[in-house]
């Protein structure tokens, strides 16, 4: 049987935990990437999880496999995008799971930024004079200079 760990470049801070893999309860493999882990023909209970600080087990999956003679079994487990949310396991290819999550708080995230530089650039070009700060005044004759 072969498990291929695997976690998103975005969420590389997991790389400084190591996923934990058991079968049938017993702990088989420690480490991201291809782990190869010879089983005898049987039926096998895969549990993979990541040991995190909140949750403790981050991205939690099980998968019961059997694994017949002569066979290597190829299961590939993704990281969840998000910490309390389920990974994936199963024969490859996996999605990462909390993707679109993801996705919708990166994008509330960038109109949060460009809101608050449009706020910085609206408050600098403004003509009161009820400014007092002298980042505003460099702010203000920079701004107006690319708009003119």
């Amino acid at each position: 049987m072969a498990v291929t760990l695997k976690y998103h470049p975005l969420a590389f801070m997991l790389g400084l935990f190591k996923p934990q893999t058991q079968l049938n309860g017993h702990v088989a493999a420690n480490a991201w990437g291809r782990q190869v882990l010879p089983v005898p023909p049987g039926q096998y209970h895969v549990h993979v999880h990541v040991p995190y600080l909140l949750p403790p087990q981050l991205g939690p999956a099980d998968l019961t496999v059997d694994v017949y003679p002569g066979q290597t079994v190829e299961l590939e487990y993704r990281a969840p995008m998000v910490a309390f949310t389920k990974g994936a396991l199963g024969a490859p290819p996996q999605k990462y799971p909390g993707m679109p999550v993801m996705i919708v708080l990166m994008v509330i995230m960038l109109i949060f930024l460009i809101c608050i530089c449009g706020g910085v650039i609206a408050g600098a070009l403004s003509d009161s004079s009820s400014s007092s700060l002298p980042a505003f005044d460099a702010v203000r004759q920079v701004a107006g200079a690319l708009l003119r």
